[in-house]
């Protein structure tokens, strides 16, 4: 029997599909959000998808987390009608789906001209840049989420008000909190391995009922499906659980916001890790500086990218472990950029800024193709910022937008942007921001009530 990750062809994918038995099979897309859009679909259709491709409807291109139609966008809408894009099948994307029994998913992507925007080939593009430049890139993302003894249901019965956490307190790497819950770590970490998103470290963080988890690094097209089909599934595990999983960047003004780090190193095409030079301080070979020198240089241009909702910003306050500005230093989880020296397998960045809330293949590819920037511009990075950056005062062109408009506008404008991810995405994914932050000013918050109703 073929097994669901030794799939390769078309061929392997119908094989499998055969021998299983299977009548359907599950396809899916991640939008602009990273949200997973799909369907169950015919093996008579999947089959002809498999040679043909097939016809996804551009609205999941044309709308927001709560199906809200963009009005600002002009790649598709009213005056397009929504018509169907092609999508192709990725046949070694396929995956077993242990919460269903003995059913497959696949993973899908736009082609023709909706690829100029599908997430998953902006990632493709920037891998495709590097490749041309003479290097393959390696990725692994950290995610911290919360998880609720609560529903669906409960937690609008309660307007997302009192929510119970998995456990109380703070409580970071407690072996009593893992060995209490030890099923639900199992459950997860069982999972991890059977959807090949193996989890290197799962533990407890600080917070009640957060976990951090920590995937295991591969090429990074491989790593951003793992990231994006974590957290789309450890919200299916909970919810199939009685539990709820939030990937938000800040649920409570009250505690650390949930990163979503990503990890990052370069090889050469003979496979030679190109970061590490023994004869240079820190171990940073010149490649390693150039390309941390790029991640620094643009990230205020990418930053809607990596923070890519409203909630984005209220994590990014001091002293609760998100960077503020474009900084960098060695081993100091105060700064944006974290070098890890090591040995030659190990040097790495850490691109801390990341958000749990942030689309895996637009903040891979934002992290990524910024690096590759600072390589071919031979840019040189700011000053190292020793001990607490939060202290300190930093160069005026590090200075990271304050909200999401900002940053969207950043965006909007920015050559470089266009250049790397083309003048398309750049278009709509700054116009979908925009749009975000236009559907915030329409609400009242509780907070502006408390304030204004009765005194101002």
């Amino acid at each position: 029997m073929l097994e669901p990750r030794k799939v390769q062809t078309i061929i392997d994918a119908k094989k499998i599909v055969e021998q299983r038995g299977l009548s359907h099979v599950k396809v899916g897309l991640f939008d602009i959000d990273g949200v997973m859009r799909g369907k169950y679909m015919s093996k008579e259709k999947f089959f002809s998808s498999l040679d043909n491709g097939f016809a996804f409807c551009d609205v999941v291109l044309g709308w927001d987390v709560n199906d809200q139609l963009y009005d600002n966008a002009s790649y598709t809408g009213w005056h397009t009608g929504y018509p169907d894009a092609q999508v192709e099948i990725i046949p070694n994307s396929c995956r077993e789906i242990p919460l269903e029994e003995n059913m497959l998913l696949f993973i899908v992507q736009f082609t023709g001209c909706a690829a100029e925007i599908c997430p998953r080939n902006i990632l493709n593009r920037i891998i495709s840049q590097a490749a041309d430049m003479g290097f393959t890139a390696n990725a692994a993302f950290e995610y911290e989420f919360f998880m609720f003894n609560e529903t669906p249901n409960s937690v609008r019965a309660k307007n997302y008000q009192n929510l119970i956490p998995m456990t109380p307190g703070n409580f970071g790497y407690s072996m009593l909190r893992n060995s209490t819950h030890a099923d639900v770590y199992q459950q997860i970490l069982q999972l991890s391995q059977v959807m090949d998103f193996e989890i290197e470290g799962l533990h407890a963080e600080t917070g009640p009922g957060v976990l951090e988890a920590a995937i295991n690094h591969d090429i990074a097209q491989n790593a951003a499906d793992k990231a994006a089909l974590f957290k789309t599934f450890i919200k299916v595990w909970a919810q199939k659980n009685d539990l709820m999983a939030t990937f938000m960047a800040k649920w409570s003004n009250k505690l650390p916001g949930q990163s979503g780090h990503i990890h990052i190193s370069l090889k050469n095409i003979k496979g030679d890790p190109v970061f590490y030079d023994e004869t240079k301080k820190f171990n940073m070979s010149d490649i390693q500086r150039h390309f941390l020198a790029g991640q620094q240089k643009y990230m205020p241009e990418f930053l809607s990218m990596i923070a890519p909702t409203i909630n984005s910003y209220s994590r990014m306050v001091p002293g609760l472990w998100a960077p503020l500005d474009a900084t960098w230093g060695v081993e100091n989880r105060t700064t944006a950029l974290r070098l890890i020296p090591g040995t030659e397998k190990s040097q790495r960045i850490e691109y801390r800024l990341g958000a749990a809330d942030a689309n895996p293949y637009i903040a891979l590819a934002a992290a990524l193709g910024s690096g590759l920037l600072g390589i071919k511009e031979k840019l040189e990075p700011g000053v190292q910022v020793q001990g607490n950056a939060y202290e300190q005062t930093h160069s005026e062109a590090f200075v990271l937008p304050k909200s999401l408009l900002e940053a969207a506008n950043k965006l909007k404008q920015s050559h470089a942007a266009k250049k790397l991810f083309g003048e398309a995405f750049v278009t709509h994914f700054s116009a979908s921001r925009i749009w975000e932050e236009q559907e915030y000013r329409k609400h009242i918050s509780d907070w502006e009530l408390q304030r204004y109703f009765e005194i101002i």
